[in-house]
């Protein structure tokens, strides 16, 4: 079984898919960190020498390598993930998905407070910047987000996630 979470950058997508693998006893893949080892270079290495397009593609084949494997896993997809060729609907042909619907002030606050650096399309925003960026990314993201099987709202926490899965 296969389990995606998108939504946006900040949240949660790591943080909680690592519980629930730990609470499944599933494997934890982060789409990022697999790219990563893959291309031997951070994200934002990859994105300033080879642009987002090459990364993209990349994210978009790691999907489709994960998505085959037999192994049960929850795969925390990268925020960008769902909108590009048509991973959205690949996801939900291989194993369920959550959107992790949380509100852009948290996210902006999360991010703030985390290693924004290393996320390429917020790193140099200023804090009033950002919360009307990340805004943006959700609007122009909604529309595949909202094809999830699943979407939690708000401050999103383990539980909710056992709940919406059926899991004791």
């Amino acid at each position: 079984m296969k389990i995606f979470l998108v939504g946006l950058p900040g949240s949660g997508k790591s943080t909680l898919g690592k519980q629930l693998a730990g609470k499944l006893n599933f494997s934890f893949i982060d789409l990022d960190t697999e790219i990563e080892k893959s291309i031997g270079l951070s994200v934002k290495s990859i994105f300033k020498q080879y642009g987002e397009s090459f990364f993209r593609k990349e994210e978009s084949e790691m999907l489709h390598r994960l998505g085959e494997s037999n192994e049960s896993m929850v795969i925390a997809t990268g925020g960008g993930a769902p909108v590009y060729f048509d991973n959205m609907k690949y996801m939900n042909t291989r194993g369920q998905t959550i959107f992790l619907d949380v509100p852009p002030r948290e996210i902006a606050t999360r991010i703030q407070n985390s290693k924004k650096e290393e996320r390429p399309l917020l790193a140099n925003l200023a804090p009033d910047e950002l919360k009307d960026q990340i805004e943006f990314l959700r609007s122009q993201r909604i529309s595949f987000y909202n094809q999830a099987h699943h979407r939690l709202t708000g401050i999103v926490q383990i539980a909710d996630l056992l709940h919406v899965l059926n899991v004791p």
